[in-house]
């Protein structure tokens, strides 16, 4: 994958060649950034730069780099048990299919990643089996004898054990060994790994660039493509999934419309807490990523509820797929008297989720905050 490839970023392009070009190369680097902003066909293209242009067979080393092949590019991420691995999960056991998932979407999310392994009712991690791993390979001499790269995805899935396994060999790497970290949530990696690497903070694509990427690599009118970009939120990867009418979004909307016409009709009326009940038993049979993603899913909704109510239809993307919903008439029930605590719950929500929680008594919790919340009136301001 070459720096051509990546949509957009052209000031990061500009400032990872540069910096090599002039010999100053961190050993270690912290790509941040939200889902579909590219940090990780960044990190890719940028392993592949440093390890061909100072190859002696510089496209034979773009082959391998291009096949995820080459023997001194390295990669971890999060993994967990499935049909075929049953124990001591670790990235090597699943290159095969990390090959396939970075060759249709390398945009793609954690959740598609674990969808592509066959596992998303589990949480994927980087346990201390991979760090092990990791020592490993990077105590080993460079195959070809330049640098060796190891590109660690999702680095805040990293467990503290993997973390504290992993701390001296990133302070004090071999030579010519560069780490490349990647993550969404700067904030979950231990300040002992995050003070070590230089952070580098990936912006969301643009509008424009992903109309013009969907033009030429989708083949769509411009029209839909300007479409689809103000949906996505400068998030290639959510571009991609609403061009193929991705069905999470439309079980999720189900899920979402239940819950709040539930949630409306429970107040005063404790017969509709057994709807609520069933609800939360429901969506509880799901994977834990599932259920993060439908919470990030909600989070968007009342967000846009909340534009709408406020007057400004111009940032309003999301458009309900169920005929009999309107988000006109539910909008006047999202303002400023309820919106923060609503989005202080739900996140509170997928924090418990992450770690483990009851999934049924945590949405259970919720919504039965949300049928107050809901009814809660906005407080006039008399000027």
């Amino acid at each position: 994958m070459t720096f051509k490839e990546i949509i957009g970023q052209k000031h990061i392009k500009k400032h990872l060649t540069q910096s090599a070009e002039n010999g100053r190369i961190p050993h270690a680097q912290l790509f941040v950034g939200k889902e579909g902003s590219g940090t990780l066909p960044m990190a890719i293209a940028y392993a592949q730069y440093l390890l061909c242009s100072t190859s002696n067979d510089e496209e034979t080393c773009t082959i391998k780099c291009n096949k995820l092949q080459h023997p001194d590019l390295h990669f971890a991420f999060p993994v967990t048990t499935n049909d075929n691995v049953k124990k001591h999960p670790v990235s090597n056991l699943f290159l095969e299919e990390w090959r396939s998932f970075i060759a249709e979407n390398p945009y793609g999310s954690l959740f598609n990643w674990l969808q592509h392994i066959g596992v998303e009712n589990k949480q994927g991690q980087i346990g201390v089996d991979e760090a092990e791993d990791i020592v490993k390979k990077l105590t080993l001499k460079s195959y070809e004898g330049g640098f060796k790269i190891m590109i660690i995805w999702m680095a805040e899935k990293m467990n503290s054990s993997a973390a504290n396994k992993l701390l001296k060999l990133i302070e004090e790497p071999p030579s010519k060994t560069i780490f490349l970290l990647i993550t969404e949530e700067e904030g979950q990696i231990i300040n002992t790994i995050k003070s070590r690497c230089q952070a580098l903070h990936f912006p969301s694509i643009s509008e424009n660039d992903i109309v013009q990427t969907l033009i030429n690599k989708q083949n769509i009118t411009e029209n839909e493509a300007i479409r689809i970009a103000h949906q996505s939120e400068g998030n290639y990867n959510k571009a991609i999934h609403l061009l193929h009418n991705d069905s999470n979004d439309l079980v999720f909307e189900e899920w979402f419309i239940t819950w709040i016409r539930s949630a409306f009709k429970a107040k005063g009326n404790a017969s509709v807490i057994q709807d609520l009940i069933n609800w939360s038993e429901a969506i509880a049979k799901s994977g834990r990523e599932t259920q993060k993603q439908f919470l990030q899913y909600c989070l968007r909704f009342f967000r846009q509820a909340l534009l709408l109510n406020y007057g400004t239809p111009d940032l309003v993307f999301l458009k309900t797929q169920i005929s009999n919903f309107q988000i006109e008439k539910f909008a006047p029930f999202i303002h400023s008297g309820n919106i923060l605590t609503i989005e202080k719950e739900l996140s509170e929500a997928q924090y418990h989720i992450e770690r483990n929680g009851n999934a049924k008594i945590i949405l259970l919790d919720l919504s039965i905050k949300l049928t107050r919340l809901l009814h809660t009136k906005e407080e006039k301001i008399n000027v």
